[in-house]
């Protein structure tokens, strides 16, 4: 097992809380834990984008927020609005869920336009494609994971975390294998120990996206 001690393993982690009854508190204590323990980033939905960015103005964390989130069905042109007012909130990076009946259906040119639209509107900022694993067949993972490389993402991204299931270690490994040295992976939903956390970094995944940060490296 990979060797890394648990104060390391939180350069991993985007410190996650997307549940719809979060209020401002849990917000607030997400980005003292986000500053105290540092964390790559906190991941809220878009909401709490302003408040987190300006509370964490002053730390490395950043802020990551959801687009499309939790179902992906939303019209390209909504992700592309919700990305625009992610950004000007304050947003680093962004999370964004494809169409996955598109994907489903055949439809690879929607799928692709989906994610390119939202790239190219993100201006630069770190585009991460929840492809949301558990509702895929292998090869759709597969032809997920190539169109969202050719679509200039820079991650993609096992699960909302809302589905059937989360992050697996056979999933990390094929999105990386397709993936490759170009694109990053993020494991996320269901991680909650540290052994669980060097799984998916020895599986490929160079972010773990968990709302149980601060147990995983305590």
């Amino acid at each position: 097992m990979n060797n890394i001690p648990k104060k390391e393993i939180a350069k991993y982690i985007d410190h996650t809380l997307l549940k719809p009854d979060a209020n401002i508190k849990d917000i607030e204590k997400l980005c003292n834990e986000a500053d105290n323990y540092n964390f790559v980033s906190v991941c809220v939905n878009p909401h709490y984008i302003k408040y987190c960015a300006e509370k964490l103005k002053d730390s490395a964390v950043k802020v990551v927020s959801v687009i499309g989130f939790p179902l992906g069905a939303n019209t390209t042109e909504i992700k592309k609005a919700e990305v625009i007012q992610a950004v000007k909130d304050g947003a680093d990076e962004l999370d964004m869920v494809i169409n996955i009946g598109s994907l489903k259906s055949g439809d690879y040119e929607n799928v692709f336009r989906d994610i390119k639209s939202v790239v190219e509107i993100a201006e630069g900022k770190c585009v991460k494609v929840i492809i949301e694993t558990c509702l895929l067949t292998e090869s759709e993972k597969i032809k997920a994971c190539k169109l969202s490389k050719k679509a200039g993402a820079n991650f993609v991204k096992t699960s909302t975390g809302f589905s059937s299931n989360g992050a697996t270690i056979e999933d990390v490994k094929l999105m990386k294998k397709v993936v490759g040295e170009k694109m990053q992976v993020k494991a996320s939903g269901g991680i909650h120990s540290y052994e669980e956390a060097i799984a998916m970094i020895e599986a490929g995944a160079s972010r773990l996206g968990a709302s149980a940060g601060v147990k995983i490296v305590s």
